[in-house]
């Protein structure tokens, strides 16, 4: 895939803060997928019908402390991903906490997955009440 002009060659944006130990790139998590990454997704229902990555387990971030056992038979690494990263690292945290060590979050959310990663997942912001596929 050719690269964002204003992202990095790690598929960053321009100036991330990236924290290598707590979070992933889109790139390297979309190429973990094949190795036995757990991706989840704790954005809204609505976010999730503008926007997904196919294989994701969805799991709202206010409801992954009721739901962590959903995670329970997996003890490989797992990716939280949110629109851009800052839900993520919030499940991150709360995952390892509840006993998940392995976790991470998604460096720039499904926004950098889209730009860096998969540019068939569209991209989007929020628009009043709801959401719209931006370009």
């Amino acid at each position: 895939m050719t690269a964002h002009p204003h992202f990095d060659s790690r598929g960053l944006p321009a100036g991330y803060p990236f924290k290598p130990a707590d979070e992933i790139t889109a790139a390297d998590a979309r190429a973990a997928l094949a190795r036995g990454l757990l991706l989840v997704d704790v954005r809204t229902t609505e976010e999730l019908a503008v926007a997904s990555v196919p294989g994701a387990t969805h799991i709202p971030l206010h409801e992954l402390d009721k739901r962590i056992d959903e995670l329970a038979d997996h003890d490989g690494p797992i990716a939280f991903m949110c629109h851009h990263g800052v839900r993520s690292m919030k499940a991150t945290l709360m995952a390892r906490a509840l006993g998940k060590p392995q976790s991470m979050s998604v460096a720039g959310g499904i926004d950098a997955w889209s730009l860096a990663a998969d540019s068939t997942v569209p991209r989007y912001e929020r628009d009043g009440a709801g959401f719209k596929v931006v370009k």
